[in-house]
């Protein structure tokens, strides 16, 4: 079990160095969230591989200490993570890995980045179904002749 001091320093060393900083230029979803009680705001991006495994997720943001370090912290935890394994994780899991004791009396700065990368999925999947959908729609108007700019002649043939 670590220590107070060596949480500390766990949260310090992603603060000063994080890991996968950065803009992703073909993520499969990106979404910025904030916390406006202290300004923090992050973007996240994640890239999904054909089996909805994280292949890749990187943040870019600015705020305190906890918050950045945290987004640093998960986006190493979920990379190789399916969307449901990221989906299932809590508020509590993520406290613990940070340190519960050191970030207890912050814990919306040290949940921002699960609240982001979960609206950043939830984007994801609204984004997939309206694919679909629009896809389903654009088959059925070719099918019945309704393609781009053929309504108004169907209607001039009546």
């Amino acid at each position: 079990m670590l220590s107070r001091q060596d949480y500390i320093d766990f949260l310090l060393d992603h603060y000063e160095n994080p890991r996968n900083h950065g803009a992703l230029g073909d993520a499969s979803a990106s979404i910025t969230g904030g916390n406006p009680g202290c300004g923090d705001v992050l973007t996240i991006y994640l890239k999904f591989g054909p089996d909805e495994k994280v292949e890749d997720v990187t943040f870019e943001g600015e705020g305190c200490t906890i918050s950045q370090a945290s987004a640093s912290i998960l986006t190493e935890v979920i990379k190789g993570k399916t969307i449901a394994e990221v989906d299932d994780m809590d508020a509590d899991q993520l406290m613990e890995l940070l340190g519960r004791e050191v970030v207890v009396s912050r814990p919306k700065c040290a949940t921002l980045s699960l609240d982001t990368m979960k609206a950043a999925i939830r984007k994801y999947r609204h984004d997939e179904v309206m694919e679909q959908v629009n896809g389903l729609v654009d088959s059925n108007a070719m099918d019945n002749g309704l393609a781009e700019g053929s309504i108004s002649g169907r209607r001039n043939q009546r």
